[in-house]
């Protein structure tokens, strides 16, 4: 009988359970007719947020990937959502802009992504917020480089 490892076993339970998260609200942007998809939806969210980013900005704050990010604004922009301006201290690099379509697109969405969220928690007290809140950021200051 192999050895029971509870460790990658919670390591195996986190990952789906985010998979489960991104799927569900993938299904719901879908129902929704929202017309972006759910990391589309975290680019324009940032960009709401903190206002105009460099794609590497961007790319840090959503936790993806150079390429994976520029193949997200590139549709952003064809959607008219977001636009590349150029960065006024460095005319080599562009900044990615919420254009006015994209800020009412996030307004708009904004409600109902919230009642997405709302889904996963439903019978959890604040108790457990504080305790699932602590093991996460214990979990992630564990793995800082």
């Amino acid at each position: 009988m192999p050895n029971y490892d509870p460790y990658s076993e919670y390591s195996f339970l986190l990952e789906k359970t985010q998979r489960r998260i991104k799927q569900y609200a993938q299904k719901k942007f879908t129902e929704f007719d929202f017309g972006v998809t759910v990391d589309q939806w975290m680019v324009l969210k940032q960009l709401y947020i903190r206002s105009d980013l460099s794609q590497s900005e961007l790319a840090e704050a959503i936790y993806k990937g150079m390429p994976t990010l520029t193949r997200i604004v590139d549709l952003l922009c064809t959607k008219g959502l977001t636009e590349r301006i150029a960065d006024p201290q460095d005319r080599r690099k562009c900044q990615v802009h919420l254009t006015d379509a994209g800020r009412a697109k996030v307004e708009e969405m904004k409600p109902k992504v919230s009642q997405i969220r709302k889904a996963a928690w439903q019978g959890l007290q604040p108790k457990d917020f504080e305790h699932f809140q602590h093991t996460l950021n214990k979990i992630y200051q564990n793995l800082e480089v």
